[in-house]
């Protein structure tokens, strides 16, 4: 029964994402179509799609009591130069508030170097171009040696979400995206397989800026793309976590600590996860 419940609820993420189509398809359908027996499935289809969520939201509880503990499995940071991170699992876990998408312990990422200033949210326009901002186009390296098994960025880069009123539509916006999925949740991404199993996933990344494809080994510290603004995020910034399984619809998030690293003044170069609202600086030889 364990091992039962253990596996839906590594399939929840679908499990719902179906049961929303099914009560979208059934309400429209049940309201442009009056011929029967046609309107009584389409009546029947919401029914059927709510009793998927009451069935996925009951595994949240029994699947997180039957994940396994994990020590934080040592990455190379993804990114060099001074960095501030926010939804960090140094802070809280599940890192995002949700443990889908195997983002538990992902961390996000937010470039503020000393000789540029990153704009103020809330100043200037309600969607600024993601250029504006310090970490659009910055390069973005591999965490882990092993073997590229995903990569995607052929979605476009959007305007970033710079005011109050731009985080609003952000968040009915994110709403449409969870129906695609995690692709469209995590835009552009690059997913890579270590020898034990591990899966290192950066994300957000700039539209045509893969430098690798499926199938290539790479090393850790080696650039693989550019930090970009795809998917559901308010502005550029890199988006790394590490996972069981290759896909994120299955996969459970893995805890990671970054080697090497600076935290905030401190000049000691220590293995660390920066907390929110601290910043991590992280030089050239650290990730190689």
């Amino acid at each position: 029964m364990s091992r039962a419940i253990a596996g839906l609820y590594r399939v929840r993420g679908a499990i719902i994402s179906a049961a929303v189509v099914l009560i979208f398809v059934g309400t429209l359908g049940s309201l442009l179509v009056s011929i029967d027996p046609l309107n009584a499935v389409f009546r029947l289809l919401p029914l059927v799609g709510i009793a998927g969520m009451l069935f996925a939201f009951a595994l949240i509880i029994p699947g997180v009591k039957l994940l396994p503990t994990r020590d934080a499995v040592q990455v190379t940071s993804p990114v060099v130069g001074r960095w501030l991170a926010i939804n960090s699992p140094a802070t809280k876990v599940p890192s995002h508030g949700v443990r889908a998408y195997g983002q538990a312990y992902a961390i996000d990422l937010v470039y503020e170097p000393n000789h540029r200033e990153r704009p103020v949210f809330g100043s200037g326009t309600a969607m600024r171009r993601p250029a504006e901002y310090p970490a659009f186009g910055e390069p973005v390296r591999a965490m882990i040696d092993g073997v590229v098994v995903k990569v995607d960025d052929s979605q476009r880069d959007h305007r970033a979400r710079s005011t109050v009123l731009a985080v609003v539509y952000m968040m009915f916006e994110g709403a449409i995206r969870e129906l695609g999925g995690p692709r469209l949740i995590i835009g552009n991404h690059v997913t890579i397989r270590r020898s034990d199993g591990i899966y290192a996933l950066v994300a957000h990344l700039q539209q045509g800026s893969a430098i690798v494809r499926e199938g290539d080994g790479v090393v850790a510290g080696q650039e693989i793309a550019a930090c970009g603004n795809t998917g559901n995020t308010s502005e550029p910034h890199v988006h790394a976590q590490l996972m069981d399984r290759a896909s994120a619809w299955t996969g459970q998030g893995v805890p990671l600590v970054f080697a090497d690293v600076k935290l905030d003044e401190d000049s000691t170069v220590q293995d660390a996860v920066p907390a929110n609202n601290q910043h991590m600086t992280v030089s050239e030889s650290a990730s190689r």
